[in-house]
């Protein structure tokens, strides 16, 4: 039997986005995290899903043998297929597993950490977390409860999803991505909120496109002013010469 491919199953499952912080939220995970992702895939070789469909197994309708995490990052795979873009994930084309997964949610989290097994589920419905951990093997699983402004990380160890422990700052550690993942109080796209973002190994904050472009204006905004105070006080030292009867062009 020819296995369905991703332009063959369904893109959606006709689900609303869960509230108005969700798109904002994965606009800013993702254009934080590119530069870090453009320097480890010089070829370009990665690619960034954010509401798409997991496939992970074949089932009626198809769209319940999928998960579709809010965020994810698959490495070494091509962010086009075929020379299309990407309408799902689709494991057994695919092989290669996301690296991490991200859940965005407004409730108590329960779905998220639903580890009901698809033989216990009623329906034959597995929960997400028993999906992420044993059928996709997703290695880092978090868990964004947007109300409580709190993140769970899961790492896979044999098998099973261990929660991590925040360092000294707050965050967790991506080892493989040499990133941390915490949250943030801030403005972003003119909402003053919580939220979730990356800093690098040293605990700087990875910055936007946007906040990337204003900090390279304000370097640059410096550099004039240093050069114009610099101009006065040469400007100043010369007429102080000439006051004293030296030529500033002499010396």
């Amino acid at each position: 039997m020819q296995l369905p491919d991703h332009k063959q199953l369904p893109e959606s499952d006709g689900s609303f986005v869960k509230n108005f912080q969700e798109h904002p939220q994965s606009l800013l995970l993702t254009s934080s995290i590119c530069p870090t992702l453009d320097a480890l895939h010089p070829t370009g070789d990665y690619a960034i899903g954010q509401d798409c469909g997991i496939y992970w197994r074949m089932a009626e309708p198809p769209e319940s043998g999928a998960e579709a995490p809010d965020w994810f990052y698959v490495p070494n795979v091509s962010p086009l297929l075929d020379g299309e873009r990407r309408r799902s994930y689709v494991l057994w084309k695919e092989i290669i597993a996301p690296l991490i997964a991200i859940e965005f949610t407004s409730g108590d989290g329960a779905a998220e950490r639903d580890a009901t097994s698809p033989l216990r589920a009623a329906g034959d419905k597995a929960g997400k977390f028993w999906v992420y951990e044993q059928a996709v093997r997703i290695p880092f699983y978090a868990i964004y409860e947007v109300e409580k402004a709190s993140v769970e990380v899961y790492q896979l160890v044999e098998s099973h999803y261990q929660r991590c422990l925040p360092n000294e700052r707050g965050h967790f550690a991506i080892g493989s991505l040499g990133v941390e993942l915490g949250i943030w109080q801030g403005i972003y796209m003119n909402q003053n909120l919580p939220w979730l973002r990356w800093w690098d190994q040293d605990g700087n904050l990875l910055l936007t496109g946007e906040e990337r472009a204003r900090k390279a204006d304000s370097r640059a905004d410096a550099a004039d002013s240093r050069a114009d105070a610099a101009e006065r006080r040469s400007e100043a030292l010369a007429a102080k010469l000439r006051e004293l009867g030296i030529d500033p062009e002499t010396l």
